[in-house]
Parts: structure tokens; sequence; C-alpha cells
């Protein structure tokens, strides 16, 4: 008989190690692209950059904040739903009374001439809403 050793090829083996890599690869690619993805509930606007921008607050209390857009004609949407200046008062009214701690974020248009933003943002006071927040990109 040959001098080969046992009756044939090895045992196939699961590498293990590799295994553990790919999975933990997966799951930081997973956090990182939940954490960056936010819920952008107005409509899309050329926002003004700043070199101050700072995060707005968690994920799940912005989802319960209403979002005010102003695009560059000067038109305004309350979330995705175009308003006009009139009909804001009596939507931010019931926004407060509906809800236990208001927030409002102002999305505005680099190009939007400010006085329409000064209108919405001077409504927003007149309700009584404290917590307003400007939405802008990072220098």
């Amino acid at each position: 008989m040959g001098g080969g050793g046992g009756g044939g090829p090895g045992k196939a083996r699961i590498e293990i190690i590799p295994l553990i890599d790919i999975i933990f690869f997966l799951l930081a690619t997973f956090v990182m692209v939940s954490l960056s993805m936010t819920k952008n509930q107005g409509i899309q606007v050329a926002l003004p950059t700043a070199g101050s921008a700072a995060s707005l607050g968690d994920h799940q209390e912005m989802e319960k904040a209403v979002t005010l857009s102003v695009n560059s004609k000067g038109e305004l949407f309350y979330n995705k739903e175009k308003i006009t200046i009139a009909q804001l008062p009596m939507r931010l009214q019931t926004f407060k009374t509906t809800s236990k701690d208001p927030k409002v974020i102002v999305n505005s248009d680099g190009a939007t001439d400010f006085k329409h933003v000064v209108a919405v943002l001077d409504e927003v006071r007149k309700i009584g809403i404290a917590k307003v927040g400007i939405n802008t990109e990072k220098k």
C-alpha cells in the first residue's frame, strides 16, 4: 500500500473567524447608515450653510416636530402640504394644543427673501411656541 495518510481527503472545516469579521462589518455598516438617516418632513430646498450648524435633537423627538418650509418663490409648506401664511396660525394652534411639547423646524431656501422667513417665525412666536429650530447645512 502506498504511503498516503488516511483513507481520503481531510474533513472540511468552516472557518468562523472570517465569518465573525463579516458579521461585525455588516452590523457596523447598518448602524452607521441608520444613524445618518433623518426623516425630513418638509419639502426639498437648498438650505443655507452655517459653520455652527448642530443637531436639533434626537431622531424620535424631531419626528414629532412640525416642519415649515419656504421655497425660493416664497411659498409656504406645512410639512409637505402647501398652505398660505393666513392658514398658518390655525394650523400651529391646533398643533400646539395636540402636542405636549411642540417644536417647529423652519426650512428655507438660501435664495428666499428673508421677509418670508421672518413672517413665518413671527406667526410661530405669536402662537407661543418657544422651541423653534432653523435647518441649515454644515459648512
